[in-house]
């Protein structure tokens, strides 16, 4: 599956961006999906994840209640709703899919197979 980012920019304290995630190639609804990110002189870091069937989510402390991620997969589209940002939220943001059939969602980079290209958040203060 080829996957590619969009929807990042540059957004002030407090404002919402939606981030998107188009998916080709092989059936999106196999994949359970992920979001991570990577601010500058850290590590990639997970965001959220969400089954197949978008049943059951899961988010990292630090977006919890801020962020809503989501899937349509008639559009084999993957979304990612963030409110309230604030500027530690500045970071390349990336989309994954990850195809082990046992995994309902997952925090762990090391268990997804498909990255896209990443798309840059930007949270002015």
């Amino acid at each position: 599956v080829q996957l590619q980012a969009s929807g990042g920019g540059l957004v002030q304290a407090g404002g919402s961006l939606r981030l998107s995630c188009a998916a080709s190639g092989h059936s999106f609804s196999r994949y359970t999906m992920g979001w991570f990110r990577q601010a500058p002189g850290k590590e990639r870091e997970f965001v959220a994840s969400i089954s197949r069937s978008g049943g059951s989510t899961f988010y990292a402390d630090s977006v919890k209640g801020r962020f809503t991620i989501s899937r349509d997969n008639a559009k084999n589209t993957l979304y990612l709703q963030m409110n309230s940002l604030k500027p530690e939220d500045t970071a390349v943001y990336y989309c994954a899919a990850a195809l082990g059939y046992y995994i309902d969602t997952t925090p762990y980079a090391r268990e997804y197979d498909y990255w896209g290209q990443g798309t840059q958040v930007t949270v002015s203060s």
